[in-house]
């Protein structure tokens, strides 16, 4: 059986607005159909007669929950070439930077103060990403 891996990254902003455009509230389910829909044409387009993984890169302040992604993924991919398929999360944590060291740190709670000079650190898109990393068909 032939294997094919698909990359494919969407940029968060880009997909956002779709998302808007279509006049679809920015929560999990509509996305998880965007994934779907994406996920099926590489599938068609690779001549594959299913997917087998979908791998995602989830941020920590992307704005989306990769548990309800998997949940609404499992009830809403029945009947379509992503039934099964498996949906792996690579989280993203969230960092800020030090405007005077340059240091990209995890802030404490209740804290923005660098670990190394104590400035305050300031934000970054750091954990902020949302994207399909790879399909995987077959």
């Amino acid at each position: 059986m032939l294997t094919r891996v698909l990359g494919i990254k969407i940029v968060t902003l880009a997909f956002r607005l779709k998302v808007c455009h279509n006049n679809i509230s920015m929560h999990e389910y509509p996305i998880t159909q965007q994934i779907i829909k994406i996920a099926e044409k590489a599938c068609i387009d690779a001549n594959a007669g299913n997917v087998k993984k979908i791998s995602l890169v989830v941020g920590d302040h992307c704005g989306f929950v990769g548990e309800s992604i998997g949940m609404y993924f499992n009830a809403i991919s029945k009947g379509t070439f992503c039934e099964g398929a498996e949906v792996e999360f690579e989280r993203v944590e969230a960092k800020v930077r030090c405007p005077v060291c340059g240091k990209l740190f995890k802030r404490a709670p209740m804290s923005f103060a660098c670990p190394e000079c104590g400035t305050d650190g300031e934000p970054t898109d750091i954990g902020k990403e949302f994207y399909i990393k790879e399909i995987e068909v077959e």
